[in-house]
């Protein structure tokens, strides 16, 4: 019990971490921004393929992973049509990066729940190399995402306590969904395959809609990508270490 408490603390607070180092920053460049941004885009691209979408191929079969993957990129479809007032073609506007924000946190808020079931379901069946490889790699993607949430706020205006709160919170879902995966492995074990490329299409549509667009849409493109890069090769050489 005490292994699940501080998982769900190191998967959880790993995103709060993150949401605080963000408040560490005074001014945000539009550079920084995008190199951070595009840090996690590696990290969420690695992650989804390594620790969510080829786990739900093993434990369901490709026909439930792909299920799952478009389920995921669905969900987050209806997150953007659910801002109907803000149009995609106002470029550069600030109604326009209020939707990217809220579209960025949404997702996070959406796929922390079943990355925490994840971590916490490898736990509970005793396959405890999975679990914290799965948690490790979680973890280690949620740093950047905490501080891109908190950035981003406070880049739309938020105040700073707002953007931390916020940033907590998608944290806080992710520790209540490893210890519920937890307490109930008979049930998740079942769901998991579908939930885990749930959560790997939600992470794979953002990034190709809302992030890389993003990180692209300066001068920095070229940097953007190599950052894409160190971050998805930082995941595998985890994964081969681990």
């Amino acid at each position: 019990m005490e292994g699940v408490i501080l998982t769900a603390l190191f998967v959880g607070g790993s995103t709060i971490f993150g949401g605080a180092v963000g408040l560490l920053f005074k001014r945000i460049t539009k550079s920084f921004s995008d190199a951070v941004l595009s840090f996690a885009a590696g990290v969420m691209l690695a992650a989804a393929i390594l620790g969510l979408i080829l786990p739900s191929i093993e434990g369901g079969g490709v026909v439930s992973c792909v299920l799952g993957i478009f389920a995921g990129a669905f969900c987050v479809n209806i997150l953007d049509f659910s801002v109907p007032i803000i149009s995609k073609r106002q470029k550069n506007t600030r109604e326009e990066r209020v939707r990217r924000v809220f579209l960025f946190v949404m997702a996070i808020a959406l796929h922390n729940l079943p990355e925490g079931i994840a971590a916490g379901v490898g736990l509970g069946t005793g396959d405890v190399h999975n679990g914290i490889l799965i948690a490790t790699a979680i973890a280690l993607q949620n740093v950047p995402e905490g501080i891109i949430v908190t950035v981003a706020m406070r880049g739309v205006g938020a105040k700073r306590i707002c953007a931390f709160v916020i940033a907590a919170i998608t944290g806080i879902i992710e520790i209540f969904g490893t210890v519920v995966g937890y307490f109930a492995v008979s049930i998740s074990s079942t769901l998991l395959p579908f939930l885990l490329a749930l959560a790997g299409g939600t992470m794979l549509y953002v990034v190709s809609e809302e992030m890389i667009p993003e990180t692209h849409s300066g001068e920095g493109g070229k940097l953007s990508t190599y950052f894409l890069l160190i971050g998805f090769a930082l995941m595998l050489l985890f994964d081969a270490l681990v």
